[in-house]
């Protein structure tokens, strides 16, 4: 194995941004961070984005929001690079995971906009892109992918073990004393918290979980959430983001005031992650809470007193939650030039331990 330096993109369910990341793998295996950077989306962006979400808007639409996208990630890393003086001879591969805009696995269908060729031609180094299609055409779900970047990062850790990103959607990496691994989607992450906000008028989310801390859960209301089929499905299992949708009734809900609503979608994400639980060989020893989640002192809260166990953010262990899945996908791009798998029956249902990833070559 030689060391190599890769960037990671990840453009997220909560379509607040893009973060990027440097990440080294070194020739005996050890993993090294290297610089990071988040851009958030200005809010043209977030409404076309968000007028894609499930395949809408016609074929042109889709195509010009994709380049628009490919060229924010392209500034995102070129600001990345200036800002730290790093030199694009050093950079072995770009991880671009694009944006999800319709993930039906049950279909063999997943989109993630993004255009590989152009991001190669405009950062001057390789891409790899298209990390879900192939799990996704074989029979898995294509999600998630974070596990096997997970298990990396956590080989001197107590076991079992944990982890949890919370983003729109959240999702979850069991990982056994053997190393043994278990992955799927939980349930809604932010996202339905997010939209909450959104059809109260009161902005793009519930910063700092005051909302929440000011409500009173509807528990009725949260056990009707809580009897989706999804949460009786054997994993691997996996979501989009919008498979957990407000229906319009929530908005005129009787005894919901936006407190109320925001208590209750915040605890429904907490149990759902709860209810994980169900499936686990062995309970954790700890869970380590990564993504936008983690900085909602109500969530975690929730959390906790779901889990009633040890939840902590990864930084506590010494990882960067803010960054983990730009990681992941330059763990990921680096796994494809070398031919190894993205993904195994454990955490994708894919039939067997599954390459993936699509090469773009930066050719001027």
């Amino acid at each position: 194995m030689i060391s190599r330096t890769a960037i990671g993109l990840m453009s997220g369910t909560s379509m607040d941004g893009i973060d990027a990341a440097v990440l080294t793998r070194c020739g005996n295996g050890e993993l090294g961070q290297g610089p990071a950077l988040a851009r958030p989306y200005d809010g043209e962006t977030k409404a076309r984005l968000q007028a894609i979400l499930g395949g809408g808007g016609g074929r042109a639409e889709i195509n010009e929001t994709a380049e628009h996208v490919t060229r924010l990630h392209a500034d995102t890393i070129n600001e990345l690079l200036k800002k730290n003086n790093l030199n694009i001879e050093n950079i072995a591969i770009i991880g671009f995971h694009g944006h999800t805009i319709n993930h039906q696995p049950e279909q063999r269908k997943t989109c993630q906009i993004g255009d590989g060729g152009l991001l190669a031609r405009l950062t001057g180094i390789d891409v790899v892109d298209d990390f879900r299609s192939a799990d996704v055409a074989a029979g898995g779900q294509g999600a998630p992918l974070a596990p096997l970047y997970h298990g990396a990062l956590a080989a001197g850790l107590p076991k079992p073990l944990a982890v949890v990103n919370i983003g729109g959607v959240a999702n979850v990496t069991w990982i056994g004393a053997d190393d043994e691994m278990l992955a799927f989607d939980t349930g809604p992450g932010n996202a339905l918290i997010d939209d909450w906000a959104r059809r109260c008028g009161l902005g793009d989310m519930d910063m700092g979980g005051g909302l929440a801390r000011a409500g009173r859960i509807d528990e009725t209301g949260l056990a009707d959430l809580l009897a989706n089929d999804y949460f009786h499905r054997t994993p691997p299992k996996s979501l989009d983001r919008n498979d957990f949708a407000l229906p319009p009734s929530l908005a005129g809900a009787p005894g919901w005031s936006a407190a109320d609503g925001a208590a209750t979608l915040t605890a429904f994400t907490a149990r759902s992650v709860a209810k994980a639980q169900t499936y686990f060989p062995d309970i954790p020893k700890q869970w380590l809470v990564c993504g936008g989640g983690r900085h909602n002192p109500a969530l975690m809260a929730a959390l906790r007193s779901a889990l009633e166990a040890e939840v902590v953010p990864v930084e506590s262990v010494g990882w960067r939650g803010d960054y983990l899945e730009a990681e992941a996908f330059a763990y990921l791009a680096l796994r494809h030039l070398d031919g190894l798998p993205l993904s195994l029956p454990t955490t994708t249902g894919v039939p067997h331990p599954m390459p993936g990833g699509r090469l773009n070559r930066n050719v001027v």
